[in-house]
């Protein structure tokens, strides 16, 4: 993949974030917003299917005239065995035309599997299986999305609560090979790695020592929760400390990478308080800037020799 616009730190909108995202310099440099929050789906037997929220736009326009906008989608659908959402990727196109977002992603899973005839939609991403027959699946799928949408497109690695047994690949072989055979980049979500291996007792820093960080162009992180035995992706607190550690070993080696970003959900705000999610962004702030000079001192450093 090749390298990113350099943009920072980004923060992930959510409404109740708008005072935080209203002061004069929030220590952001761009807002990554899912689109699928702004738009109402009616179905694939309704035209038009998609109906754009005018005040959700109108929120995104203004949050367009001071920052860069990064859509992360969550309607792909990109490994459902029937087919993936074209529409979907049509209302992205759309925001692409508006936009002109300098990447955008969507997650490496499923949702929508068909059932007595139907489609129905599962309501949370399901992983797929790690073994040539998925690779063959999304390889065509990325690239109709690549030649679509003219703009770097990531997809994220899944969080999973069970596994699929008996993978012919680990996870970090998986995505390199995905990732190379398709051209797509890899959206790193450090704290979907930290609940996995959580839930399922490995090493994350397995999986980030066999990771080609060649492909890394965007680095997710959150805060969970325990829930009666199991480690949630709830997007509930600030950064655990477990998942500082592991931003801290990868990020300087993602030398492609445009962006860290911070995700909470709205319905947490509250209980956690600005102040802490603020200060969150200002530390995520001081390590892009610490990896970053020492990235740059490290190109200096091989042009020289």
């Amino acid at each position: 993949m090749h390298a990113l616009p350099k943009l920072g730190v980004g923060l992930a909108y959510q409404a109740p974030l708008n005072p935080l995202f209203d002061t004069a310099s929030p220590p952001i440099d761009y807002v990554e917003v899912v689109p699928d929050i702004f738009w109402t789906d009616r179905g694939p037997a309704v035209e038009p299917r998609y109906v754009d929220d005018a005040k959700g736009m109108g929120t995104v326009s203004s949050l367009a005239r001071r920052w860069p906008i990064v859509a992360h989608g969550i309607g792909l659908s990109i490994g459902s065995a029937d087919g993936f959402e074209t529409d979907h990727l049509g209302q992205i196109e759309r925001w692409w035309q508006r936009h002109r977002f300098p990447w955008h992603s969507d997650h490496l899973a499923f949702h929508l599997a068909e059932h007595q005839g139907a489609r129905a939609n599962a309501g949370i991403t399901l992983p797929l299986a790690r073994d040539r027959e998925s690779i063959d699946l999304l390889v065509p799928r990325i690239r109709e999305v690549m030649r679509r949408v003219p703009a770097p497109f990531l997809l994220e690695n899944n969080v999973y609560y069970f596994d699929i047994p008996e993978a012919e690949m680990d996870e970090a072989s998986f995505l390199d090979t995905l990732c190379r055979e398709s051209g797509c980049g890899l959206l790193l979500d450090l704290h979907n790695l930290h609940t996995n291996a959580c839930n399922h007792g490995f090493d994350p820093f397995d999986v980030l020592r066999r990771l080609d960080m060649h492909h890394v162009g965007e680095i997710h992180v959150a805060g969970g929760m325990e829930l009666d035995g199991f480690y949630l992706d709830a997007h509930s607190d600030v950064i655990p400390e477990a998942v500082w550690h592991l931003l801290e070993w990868t990020l300087p080696r993602c030398r492609n990478i445009g962006g860290v970003t911070f995700e909470i959900f709205g319905s947490w705000v509250e209980s956690v308080g600005l102040a802490a999610i603020q200060s969150d962004l200002e530390r995520l702030q001081a390590l892009w800037a610490r990896c970053q000079g020492e990235a740059s001192a490290a190109a200096h450093r091989e042009v020289g020799t």
